[in-house]
């Protein structure tokens, strides 16, 4: 009986040990997951050129990116009702393959629409590769996912947990990427669910961009797109049905920009930084999550401070993460003081990711305004390098900008104190948001 008690608390250490050594466990991984293996950018980036320069252009095909190309024609589409049948038309004209690549797929009224469409060309003789983020598409049935492979379309799902993988959790596929016969493109903001129907006509349907590429530069995004697929699966594809030649579809010069932290991680990051200081007349800035670090608010502000017109476009109290607000908002003193003007659009979620400087230079595409897509997630933006078309998407920025509450230095400083300290205690983990 005596004995009772003694392996009772031998029993009760054990248990101590065991949850120490879990826990333990967890604090590492989360560790692992939290730091990134690369060097981030330290020093301010500064230019010696615009954006319209030769030697702008040399480095970005060159030092950063892939080569622009020339012969390309790039067509804007605004919210789902424009979006989604141009991106079903293209999927049912497929004749050779369809690769595919998203965060958000949810089970929903559109989701079903794309699945059937999928179906149906898979089933025609159609090579159909769809790549899905396992945390992005979490709330995608599991029905779904079985038909689409029972009509023959191979579907992945990047980074899925595994106990041998636990160190890469953190790093997602944002991209948005869909390539029809290596030949057209698209790519931009818009995830599949029902939230980007309609026409941003309320607060239940989304306000976003996308846009459809013609021409050589849809092989680059179908280069990105295999880049995933290959750590995804393990295959190489790069037949001619994937990679063929590809006839010129206008005259815009474009290049697809992309990073991820397994490869380039601070490439991306550069990018944006790069173009800021290159700019000379006007920044114009749509993007959907912004909580800039150090380097891009110092970025911004000498911008604003050598006479650069620097205007950007937030979601306002419309926003699907209220955490993402406070941490931007507790980052806005800095920019205001320098001139910079932030506007909060009032309608609905403003899902748009837009930069256009100097009139010349419209990147656009998966890349959100903070430190989760410069360094930990897989992103991709579509640059493209015309007058004509920059102007188009100034039109349009002027457009959401009417549909906009601009923010005053003095709103700012007069928020309650109660919202400043939410806001910084948020800030705080902005290295995750």
């Amino acid at each position: 009986m005596q004995d009772r008690p003694l392996r009772l608390k031998h029993h009760v250490n054990y248990l101590h040990i065991g949850i120490a050594v879990a826990l333990t466990l967890v604090l590492t991984l989360l560790a692992a997951n939290l730091t990134e293996g690369e060097k981030h950018i330290e020093s301010e980036v500064t230019s010696l050129y615009t954006v319209r320069d030769p030697q702008y252009l040399r480095s970005m095909g060159v030092l950063l990116g892939p080569t622009i190309i020339e012969g390309n024609h790039v067509e804007h589409l605004e919210n789902g009702d424009r979006i989604f049948p141009a991106m079903l038309d293209a999927i049912r004209s497929a004749k050779k393959t369809i690769t595919f690549e998203t965060y958000i797929y949810w089970s929903g009224e559109i989701g079903q629409t794309f699945a059937e469409a999928l179906q149906e060309r898979a089933k025609a003789g159609v090579k159909v590769h769809v790549l899905l983020d396992w945390v992005g598409s979490a709330k995608i049935d599991q029905a779904l996912i079985d038909a689409l492979e029972n009509a023959g379309v191979e579907v992945e799902r990047y980074h899925k947990p595994s106990w041998t993988h636990l160190t890469r959790m953190n790093n997602r596929t944002h991209r948005k990427l869909l390539v029809i016969d290596g030949q057209v493109g698209f790519t931009g903001g818009v995830g599949i669910a029902d939230q980007w129907t309609g026409n941003a006509q309320d607060s239940a349907h989304w306000r976003d961009s996308h846009f459809r590429i013609e021409g050589p530069a849809a092989l680059q995004l179908q280069a990105v797109f295999m880049d995933n697929w290959m750590k995804a699966t393990g295959r190489v594809v790069h037949s001619a049905d994937y990679f063929p030649k590809t006839p010129d579809g206008g005259k815009m010069p474009a290049q697809m920009f992309s990073s991820s932290p397994t490869g380039g991680s601070e490439s991306m990051h550069l990018m944006y930084l790069l173009s800021i200081a290159s700019a000379g007349q006007s920044i114009l800035l749509s993007n959907s999550y912004f909580v800039p670090d150090e380097l891009a608010i110092r970025a911004l502000t000498a911008a604003a401070r050598r006479g650069v017109k620097v205007k950007i476009i937030l979601p306002g109290e419309h926003i699907d993460t209220g955490i993402v607000r406070r941490a931007s908002r507790a980052r806005w003193g800095e920019l205001l003081e320098a001139g910079v003007e932030i506007h909060e659009y009032q309608h609905t979620m403003f899902h748009c990711k837009i930069m256009i400087v100097d009139g010349f230079l419209v990147s656009t595409g998966s890349t959100n305004f903070d430190n989760r897509s410069f360094r930990l997630n897989d992103e991709a933006n579509l640059n493209i390098y015309d007058n004509g078309f920059a102007e188009e998407m100034t039109r349009v920025f002027e457009n959401d900008l009417a549909r906009s509450r601009r923010i005053t230095l003095e709103m700012w400083r007069a928020r309650p104190w109660t919202e400043k300290l939410l806001e910084q205690s948020m800030s705080l983990i902005g290295q995750q948001l």
